[in-house]
Parts: structure tokens; C-alpha cells; sequence
């Protein structure tokens, strides 16, 4: 089974991990063409990207590689062999099993230890690389502005002799208040050796720059303007090409470059401060004077300061406020709602200050605790995504890359968008932070357990005829019969054994007719139904007579034979086997009533189906004893 299963799964790791790498690069194409990166440093950046996507690569090519390996043994009768020569499915997927749980470890450890030092490497890179100058190619008859504070228009080019025409620059370096315009018949740009500034040699052409306004200067008011005609003219232009790699310090420090133990230790310090900014705000709120009388004060005690509570001041009778105010004069009353305005609403302030603070720490400690239980949701997620995938390569039987891939694909993407929406849910605080992290994780852990008890006792989860048979049970579609001709017929039809089973069959349904000849009132329905029982004995009845017939070598009877119909085993015919709680749902009329309806509907097409068999049983004995009409059965 490692055999089988160890190649596919290299084979499917290196095929995600390549398609997640190139989502990963379609992303971040623009922030890395353009800017002259040496091959070695996008090396380095695709090879911790691939780490640091090694979590998403990982849990679908368990499962991709799971089903591939099932779904083959399926598809070639050996994993029908194995277990017709007595070794059960677990027994068959221990091995692949056991592997997972070392590759689940593995996965820890990784996350804990591997993922954050890539993560650190490969954000580092990545900003580095976004702060990096792009490589100057100025286009024909476009705009350039990627030159900070300069915009260069060129009419044509000539690449042999690294010249430019017609070029026409607007500088606003200085600010846009003070631009300069430059235009040229012609030009050449070139870097200095330290690859810090762009050397811009002009050749024939016009300076117009605006100055500041001399106001005071000789007299002059207004502003100044200065025009230069030059024939040759070079201008030095700040401008750094060269990389420059940040400090990995400044991601280290991010939750993204932790592992499990740093990760709680800033977690711990940050709930210690959020506890201590939020019992600050309440001893603040608690100290602030009521009425003007401090609910404490300092008592100094020997050169040494003391807080204690200041008494209650009690009051003889309550006191009206709204009385005091009214006695006021109207400017008192109107500088006294101002106080207090003012007091509320610095308050308010400060609270909604303290507030966005203690909101930040929050936010911090989400994502150190999503940082955290990641470590160990990977873990799991390999375990069940193989516990997912066996069992589903076993039920569908299917190898190849065809149905595995379809199959993946559509249950990787309901995994991704259950753990993303959980992810999203727990970053913005609307839910717990182990709820949002593990939700996918308990959606898929029943899947995996359903998908393994089917499999191991060979149900048929995903047999069409399966399901159309529960499908027809609830809705009474009609089931045809099929006979085939025998080309080896080792019990052969008796005329008179089969003319006696042919009249205890029809006598059955003629009893059952006879029990129910009319139309079931609403009451009786639910409290007593058709019997079950009955029904089932007289399917059984019909089956065996055409399983008898069924080895005949008489085309006709074979004909014939199909013509019973399947006696269908339908909810419908008696929904409730309780009579008192057919009662009960008998009074509940709205819901009653249309289900009575559809059964009178299912009742009155089991009578039919059962006429249809007696009468096939009077053709079949007309067949046996040489009586048989064609032309009289059609007219």
C-alpha cells in the first residue's frame, strides 16, 4: 500500500504546491517584473513562498493522492480481492494511516518551527522588493512617470545609439507650486556607477521654471519666471536602482515570524496590558468628582501621601436639581449646561481614545491567537482530508486523475471557503477565535467519520440505483423489469409448477383487493393505513413467480414475465404504524390533508399495479395452456 501510495501523493504535492505557487505569483507579478531582480533573489522568494504554502498544498494532495490510490484498487477489482480473501478495509489503509500520523507530526513541528523563519524571509523579500526602483524604460509617445517627482514624454527613440527625441520633461520635484519644463530637440539618459543618481544629458532645447515671488526684492512685486535656452545641459536626478534588503527584525516581531511559545508569551503581555488600560479607565471614571465633592483625596501623613475614600455627604431631603437650575440666573444656567457639556464630551473623548487603544490590543491578540491554533489545525487537516479521501476512492472506484481530481478539487474549495469565512469571522471579533479557526475542521471531521463506516461496511453511498430507489419510495415513480433469454438454464420451468404458483399469486392479489375496495376515508388513513406487511409479502410473492419464470425457454413467457409490475414498498401507504399518533396528526388538518392526498394517489396506483399482475397471471396461464390471444389481449 506505500508502494502504491507514496509516489501519487509526490506526484500530487509537487502539481498543488506548483498551482498555489503560480496563484502566488499571478498576485505579485506587478510588484516584481520591471525592477532588474537578479535570478538568485527571486529564487529565494519562490522558495519560501513554496514553504510558506506548504499548509495549502499539503491537506489536497492527501486527498487527491488518497483517492487516486482507493479509487484505482477500486477500479481493478483488488480492493474486492483483498477483501474477499478476508483483509478488512482498515486493515488495508493502517499503513497509509500510520504514515499520515507521522506526516501530521511532521506538520506540527513545521508550522512551529520551519513556516515562521520562511514566512520572516519571504515577506522581507517581498517589501524589499516593493520598495526597489523599477528599471528605466521610457516608451515611445507614453507618459513616463515612474521617476519620483519627474515626467518625461519622448516623441522617438533610437535604441543603436541609446538616443532620445523630442523629449519634453516636467519636473516637480520642488512641489508642484514651483514646476520646471523642460524640452529638448534631443537627449541621453544614464546612471552614475553607484547606481544612486540618473544623469539626464540634454541637447538643444528651452528651460521654463516659475519662482517664488520676489515681492520684496529690488522693488519687483509679483511672481518670478526664468527661461534658459541651452545647447548642451546636463541634470543630476536622485534615484536609488539598487536592492535593498530590510531587516528581518521588523518581521520577526510580527505574529507571522513566532512560534508557539513566543506567540503566548505576546499574547499573555498583551492581555496584561489590555487588563490594566481597562481597570485604569474604570478607577478614573470611579475617582472623578461627583457635584464637584472627590470620591477621594490625598492625606499626607508624615511627609508620606496616602489615598483614602472621602465620607458620603448625606442629605436631610432629596434635592430637586431642576429647581436649583431654575433659580439660577439665565446666564449661570446656560454657562452650567457649557461645563457640563464640555466635561461629557471630553470624557466621551478620552473613553473612545482608551477605547480604539484597547481595540488595537485586541486585534493584536486575535491574530496572535489565529497565528497559534494554526500550528495545529494543518495537523488535523491532513489526518481527515486522508480519512476523507480513502473511503471516497473505495466508494467511488475511479483511479486516474479524472473523477479524483473533480472530486478534490470541489471538496478542497468547500474546505477553503468554510476555513476562510471562519478565518475572516474570527479576525474581526465576531466570533471566538477557536470557533472561526476549528470550524472547518468540525465540518469536515463528520464527513470523514460517515465516508469511513460506509466504506468499511461496503454501503452503497454513491449507487444510482441506490438513491433512485429512495427516490422512488417518497415520490412512487414506476420501476420497469427487465428479462434476458438464459443462455444456461439449470432449473428448468415445470408448466405445472408454474401454473400453480401463477394462481396462488393471483389469489393473493385478489385477497388483497378484496381488504381494500374502495377509497380509505381521512381517519382511517391515518390511524390504520394499508397494511405493510401485506404489501411486502405480495412484492416478495411477484418476485419469486418471476425469478421461477425467468429460467423459462419460451420467448413469450419471458414477455410475458416483465409485464408484473414492481409492487413499490412507498411511505405513503401507511405513514404512521402508531394509531394514536395518527390521531394526533390526523387533527393537525394543514398538515394532514395534502399528505392524505398524495397517498389516496399512491393507494389507488398500488391497486392498479395489482390488477396489472392479476391480469398478467390470467395471460400467463392462457400461455401454459395453449389458450393465449395476442389479437384479444389489444382489442
Amino acid at each position: 500500500m506505500l508502494s502504491r501510495f507514496l509516489p501519487r501523493f509526490l506526484m500530487t504535492f509537487c502539481i498543488c504546491l506548483f498551482i498555489v505557487i503560480m496563484q502566488f505569483l499571478w498576485r505579485y507579478i506587478d510588484e516584481l517584473v520591471g525592477k532588474g531582480l537578479s535570478m538568485d533573489l527571486i529564487a529565494e522568494l519562490f522558495f519560501h513562498a513554496a514553504l510558506s504554502l506548504l499548509p495549502l498544498a499539503l491537506p489536497l494532495s492527501i486527498l487527491l493522492a488518497a483517492l487516486m490510490t482507493f479509487g484505482d484498487l477500486g477500479e481493478h477489482v483488488e480492493l474486492t480481492a483483498l477483501k474477499s480473501s478476508g483483509i478488512s478495509l482498515t486493515t488495508i489503509m493502517k499503513p497509509i494511516a500510520i504514515l499520515m500520523v507521522f506526516v501530521a507530526i511532521g506538520a506540527f513541528f513545521f508550522m512551529n518551527n520551519a513556516l515562521p523563519k520562511s514566512q520572516v524571509k519571504m515577506w522581507t523579500l517581498l517589501f524589499s522588493m516593493r520598495q526597489t526602483s523599477p528599471t528605466l524604460d521610457i516608451p515611445e509617445g507614453a507618459v513616463y512617470s515612474q521617476i519620483p517627482g519627474y515626467n518625461i514624454y519622448v516623441k522617438r527613440k533610437d535604441k543603436e545609439r541609446d538616443m532620445l527625441y523630442d523629449m519634453l520633461i516636467y519636473d516637480v520635484s520642488l512641489g508642484s507650486m514651483y514646476p520646471r519644463i523642460v524640452a529638448a530637440d534631443s537627449g541621453r539618459l544614464s546612471m552614475t556607477e553607484d547606481k544612486r543618481h540618473l544623469v539626464l544629458t540634454l541637447y538643444k532645447g528651452s528651460w521654463y521654471e516659475e519662482m517664488k515671488g520676489g515681492g520684496g526684492v529690488s522693488g519687483m512685486g509679483g511672481d518670478l519666471y526664468r527661461r534658459e535656452t541651452f545647447h548642451d545641459k546636463e541634470i543630476l536626478i536622485p534615484y536609488d536602482a539598487n536592492f535593498t534588503r530590510m531587516d528581518d527584525e521588523t518581521m520577526r516581531s510580527q505574529y507571522v515570524g513566532k512560534n508557539i511559545t513566543e506567540l503566548q508569551q505576546t499574547i499573555d503581555s498583551v492581555k496584561l496590558k489590555v487588563d490594566s488600560a481597562a481597570a485604569l479607565i474604570i478607577d478614573r471614571f470611579r475617582t472623578q468628582p461627583v457635584c464637584g465633592i472627590p470620591l477621594q483625596r490625598t492625606v499626607y501623613h508624615d511627609g508620606k501621601a496616602s489615598v483614602e475614600q472621602v465620607k458620603e455627604v448625606r442629605l436631610d431631603k432629596p434635592v430637586d436639581i431642576n429647581e436649583l437650575i431654575n433659580d439660577m440666573p439665565v446666564n449661570e444656567q446656560q454657562l452650567l449646561i457649557n461645563q457640563a457639556m464640555m466635561r461629557t464630551n471630553s470624557a466621551l473623548q478620552d473613553l473612545q481614545f482608551q477605547g480604539y487603544t484597547i481595540n488595537d490590543d485586541n486585534f493584536v491578540i486575535r491574530r496572535h491567537q489565529i497565528e497559534l491554533m494554526k500550528k495545529f489545525t494543518l495537523s488535523l487537516a491532513c489526518l481527515i482530508f486522508f480519512f476523507i479521501g480513502a473511503p471516497l476512492g473505495a466508494i467511488i472506484r475511479k483511479g486516474g486523475l479524472g473523477m479524483p481530481i473533480v472530486v478534490s478539487v470541489i471538496l478542497f474549495i468547500i474546505y477553503y471557503v468554510i476555513d476562510n469565512s471562519g478565518y475572516k469571522l474570527a479576525r474581526d471579533g465576531r466570533w471566538e477565535v477557536w470557533q472561526g479557526i476549528w470550524l472547518s475542521s468540525a465540518v469536515l471531521l463528520p464527513l470523514g467519520i460517515f465516508l469511513t463506516h460506509k466504506a468499511v461496511n461496503d454501503s452503497a453511498v454513491f449507487n444510482p440505483d441506490a438513491w433512485l430507489n429512495l427516490i422512488r419510495r417518497f415520490t412512487g415513480l414506476h420501476q420497469t423489469r427487465k428479462l434476458e433469454a438464459k443462455e444456461v438454464i439449470i432449473n428448468e420451468v415445470v408448466p405445472d409448477e408454474a401454473l400453480a404458483q401463477i394462481a396462488d399469486l393471483k389469489a393473493a392479489c385478489q385477497q388483497f383487493l378484496d381488504r381494500y375496495p374502495g377509497r380509505q376515508r381521512y381517519i382511517d388513513y391515518w390511524q390504520q393505513g394499508y397494511d405493510k406487511a401485506a404489501i411486502k409479502a405480495l412484492a416478495e410473492h411477484v418476485d419469486r413467480v418471476v425469478d421461477y419464470l425467468s429460467n423459462s425457454r419460451d420467448q413469450m413467457v419471458l414477455n410475458k414475465a416483465m409485464d408484473y409490475p414492481i409492487i413499490r414498498q412507498l411511505l405513503t401507504y401507511c405513514p404512521v404504524g402508531n394509531k394514536t399518533v395518527g390521531t394526533v396528526i390526523a387533527a393537525l388538518f394543514p398538515i394532514g390533508l395534502p399528505v392524505w392526498l398524495v397517498g389516496l394517489r399512491h393507494q389507488k396506483n398500488l391497486k392498479r399495479d395489482i390488477r396489472q399482475t392479476a391480469k398478467t397471471c390470467d395471460q400467463l396461464e392462457a400461455i401454459f395452456n395453449g389458450e393465449y390471444n395476442r389479437e384479444a389481449e389489444y382489442n
